[in-house]
């Protein structure tokens, strides 16, 4: 006789240091069959939309939450009923043994992996403890938790979650603030001590916004209702006159990651306006050749190498400071981001390896790239890791702007308008095609002298592409 068992899935962390994701739609009903890899849901996070695949085969016996909440990482969304594989010689004896054994767990972790890979992993992670739905200890991760107190069966299974269901208590129980590291390290960045407030999570949990409230100067508890000093408009104003929008997904990541690089690297900007009548001229000339018909030319294009070959007599900006271990970071690789426009906000995918790329590929690599950041369907995989940013604020008709840096990266450049404009051309007055630089960098890492250079080599191979040949 075959026996079944309920096994949670929990959201797994879907990019790096992530601590909460939203869920955008289920794919599935309590009920429903699924099999291995199966997509469940689609899943907001890290400024892109990801199909969450199914860990288990069998059926859907609960879906925790709707569509449209936002939830914590390490929360269980969806509760499976699978077949038990029968109960392994080791298995702890006892009432639930059938349903608790871990046999099922480690068949299920040599099974090929998921399309995120978080099926088994997740069994198995050491996440503090968080709010559970009752399946009185079903879960591989719950009996494991349990295996050291067997001989008190029938108490553990009322007694542990009712006491961490307790809001008070979970702090008393740890040396420090209950945390993630992503969002240990976070606080570190900016000098916050974690002792001093209380966290809005699952048991007094500490997350990354928790953490920026009170960056943000409020010395309040941060449980306290998010929109409390501003309950309803003034006598005589009509609501309407106001639309209130919840922070999150792309906005809420946005603005995070701005704050966090505002509050942990010290900027300064540079600007430089030059002459990029020949780089337009070429960029005619390569459209109209047999080699690139059909393929996408822009001016980010062009600009896109000129950064490439500049970094490579400035490699100072395409580091990183490593806060944590107190070194600077040297890449030597040139992963290129892009920020890109998207109805969803502000994304910044990269391309890998981009400085090992000839003008084909990276035009092929460019037009890929905003064509899936628009989508929405950029992969968490391609917003992190970037070393270098370019944005062009020049599609919006801007000459020039201060751009904040990509938490992580050490300089980040501004493209301007191409615009007509009065210009000394070989000692006389003429019309030119000139365009606006505008360079931040992080001036831990990158000193005015380097980034001047930088900055001025840029401008040379865009005003003169010819000079490319004496720098390479």
């Amino acid at each position: 006789m075959s026996a079944t068992m309920i096994k949670e899935f929990r959201l797994p962390d879907l990019g790096e240091g992530l601590t909460e994701s939203e869920i955008l739609s289920w794919k599935v009903a309590v009920g429903d069959t699924v099999t291995l890899n199966q997509v469940i849901a689609e899943v907001e996070t890290a400024k892109a939309v990801v199909e969450l695949p199914s860990p288990f085969a069998g059926t859907v016996a609960a879906l925790h939450e709707q569509a449209g909440s936002v939830v914590e990482v390490g929360k269980p969304i969806v509760s499976f009923e699978v077949d038990d594989a029968g109960p392994s010689p080791s298995a702890v004896a006892g009432p639930g043994a059938g349903a608790s054994v871990e046999s099922p767990a480690e068949t299920a972790a040599k099974r090929e992996p998921n399309l995120v890979g978080y099926g088994a992993v997740v069994e198995k992670s050491g996440r503090p403890a968080r709010r559970q739905r009752s399946y009185d200890g079903s879960t591989g991760e719950r009996e494991a938790a349990r295996e050291p107190v067997p001989a008190v069966e029938p108490v553990p299974a009322v007694e542990q979650p009712a006491r961490l269901a307790m809001p008070a208590e979970p702090t008393v129980e740890h040396e420090r603030p209950r945390s993630t590291p992503p969002v240990r390290k976070f606080a570190r960045d900016l000098g916050i001590d974690l002792e001093l407030f209380r966290g809005t999570g699952p048991g007094g949990l500490i997350t990354r916004s928790d953490v920026q409230d009170f960056a943000a100067g409020s010395q309040a508890e941060v449980s306290a209702p998010e929109v409390a000093p501003v309950a309803a408009p003034a006598v005589g104003v009509s609501a309407e006159r106001e639309t209130r929008t919840p922070i999150k997904g792309v906005r809420k990541f946005t603005a995070a990651a701005m704050v966090q690089s505002a509050f942990t690297a010290p900027h300064v900007t540079e600007f430089l306006t030059v002459d990029v009548t020949p780089t337009m001229e070429l960029l005619t000339r390569l459209k109209a050749s047999r080699e690139f018909a059909g393929y996408k030319l822009t001016p980010l294009t062009i600009a896109a190498k000129a950064v490439l070959i500049a970094l490579r007599r400035n490699p100072t900006l395409n580091s990183r400071w490593d806060e944590a271990a107190q070194e600077i970071v040297q890449f030597n690789y040139v992963n290129l981001g892009i920020a890109a426009a998207t109805p969803r906000g502000l994304t910044v995918p990269n391309i890998k390896d981009a400085d090992k790329m000839t003008l084909l590929e990276l035009s092929t690599a460019l037009s890929e790239l905003t064509d899936t950041a628009r989508s929405g369907k950029t992969s968490p995989a391609d917003l992190t890791g970037g070393t270098i940013s370019i944005t062009n604020i020049g599609v919006f008709g801007i000459d020039a702007g201060t751009p904040i840096l990509n938490p992580g990266e050490a300089a980040i450049v501004a493209l301007g308008s191409v615009r007509k404009a009065p210009w000394v051309h070989n000692d006389e007055l003429a019309v030119r095609q000139v365009m606006s630089l505008s360079l931040s960098f992080d001036h831990r890492l990158v000193d005015g002298e380097q980034g001047s250079k930088f900055l001025a080599d840029l401008g040379a191979i865009l005003s003169d592409p010819a000079t490319v040949m004496t720098m390479i």
